[in-house]
């Protein structure tokens, strides 16, 4: 056989190898995951409820799921073990920020700009009405009017007698 008849065949049994591989890298991150799970770790199970350890067996974990109310799952069913922040961010709506000391940036960036004075022009100037629109036709006529009120000029040809 030729060396072009074999390429097809070698380059799928690498894909697969190279397919297999990975799902075994993944497989045993979740293995770890899953051992590195401690009393008190906020989890996600594989059907999304979010809860925390409250006891890490061989093949089962004991979370607390709210007040009162206790489950047991299998280590397989969780999906994820999440950082504190996260956990209170996604359970609790509490954002930690590690640019909390810094200024808050306002939502309209011209205090940014502005001095006092200028605010206080600002806001005077915010009191007019503002016309985007079209002229009234009364304006538009008394333009006309101003307008054939001026004389006009001509090219030198007047009604003037020769």
């Amino acid at each position: 056989m030729s060396l072009v008849t074999l390429l097809p065949f070698i380059v799928l049994i690498g894909a697969m190898f190279l397919m297999t591989r990975s799902a075994k890298k993944k497989q045993q991150q979740a293995v770890d995951m899953r051992n590195a799970m401690q009393p008190g770790s906020g989890i996600r199970t594989i059907g999304g409820m979010y809860a925390t350890v409250k006891e890490v067996n061989e093949d089962t974990v004991l979370v607390d799921a709210g007040p009162g109310v206790e489950l047991l799952f299998a280590k397989n069913a969780i999906g994820a073990v999440l950082t504190d922040d996260e956990y209170n961010r996604i359970v609790h709506g509490i954002e930690h920020d590690l640019k909390s000391d810094s200024d808050v940036v306002p939502d309209d960036a011209s205090s940014l700009t502005e001095t006092d004075e200028s605010a206080d022009a600002a806001a005077a100037s915010d009191d007019k009405p503002v016309d985007l629109g079209k002229k009234d036709e009364t304006e538009e006529q008394a333009a006309d009017v101003e307008a054939e009120a001026e004389p006009k000029k001509t090219d030198g040809d007047s009604d003037a007698k020769k």
